[in-house]
């Protein structure tokens, strides 16, 4: 016998350990090589979501492809939360997320936006479009990288889903009212802008720091009865109005550490 041994004597796959069975392993390596099926259901579902608001857009529908938006981000908000509940996370999780995330909102926002009235201003339209498409491109890729090495309590840059819902809230709004060049130039300017800061280094607060298994005053509870309440009532305007100063805050609070500073 040589030193390596006969072929009976070597494992058939190096995972296959001595004494293993099989079918045992086999089943393992099976599970390896599948993916995390409710954390993927709800990225998927996002991502038809996204998908769905630009064919809406397309086809003049402008409400329902702002809701469609609004509805991916509570799904993009409940997938990685999930994956987490279910120690069900996973690199191949984490990369369709983002890709995911530039289509609902990166893509999703600018062509609907593009379709509403960005269209009516040929190439300055299409520009702020793009604008927004880059920001939101290079905002994930930033995000991915920085995991890890940025304070948790602040993004850096506007959140690609808070753009998103502003671009969305926006068209919400404003979709039935008569198209003016005042509108159609507002709109190109909130596009552009949400676009920049998405790449820009303001910092936004995270609400990552937020403990939401403790116990709370019962008047919190009331609160959010109350908030809840009102987003039945005008949606549009509440979600709208809450995302523009929650995209304000950022600059306003750059501006107050800067005068501290001076």
């Amino acid at each position: 016998m040589s030193a390596k041994g006969t072929p009976e004597d070597q494992p058939i796959d190096p995972s296959v350990k001595n004494g293993s069975d099989p079918d045992e392993v086999s089943e393992v390596k099976s599970r390896r090589r599948g993916v995390y099926l409710l954390p993927n259901l709800l990225t998927t579902a996002s991502l038809f979501s996204g998908f769905y608001a630009i064919v809406a857009g397309m086809n003049g529908h402008f409400e329902n492809a702002a809701i469609a938006i609004f509805v991916s981000m509570v799904l993009d908000g409940l997938d990685g939360r999930v994956a987490r509940m279910t120690n069900t996370q996973s690199a191949f999780g984490a990369e369709y997320d983002s890709l995911s995330d530039m289509v609902a909102f990166g893509v999703a926002p600018a062509l609907v936006a593009f379709s509403w009235v960005l269209s009516d201003l040929g190439k300055l339209g299409w520009i702020a479009a793009f604008i927004y498409v880059a920001g939101a491109a290079l905002r994930l890729a930033r995000f991915n990288t920085q995991i890890g090495s940025t304070d948790k309590r602040y993004f850096v840059g506007l959140p690609s889903p808070s753009a998103a819902a502003i671009v969305a809230g926006m068209v919400w709004v404003f979709h039935r009212s008569e198209v003016s060049p005042t509108l159609t130039g507002v709109a190109a300017i909130v596009v552009a802008a949400a676009g920049a800061l998405m790449v820009s280094n303001v910092l936004y607060y995270s609400f990552k720091d937020l403990d939401l298994k403790g116990r709370v005053p019962f008047v919190n509870v009331l609160i959010i009865v109350g908030l809840f309440a009102l987003i039945a009532v005008a949606p549009a305007q509440i979600l709208f109005l809450t995302f523009l100063l929650y995209t304000l805050s950022g600059p306003v609070i750059s501006l107050k550490r800067r005068i501290g500073k001076s």
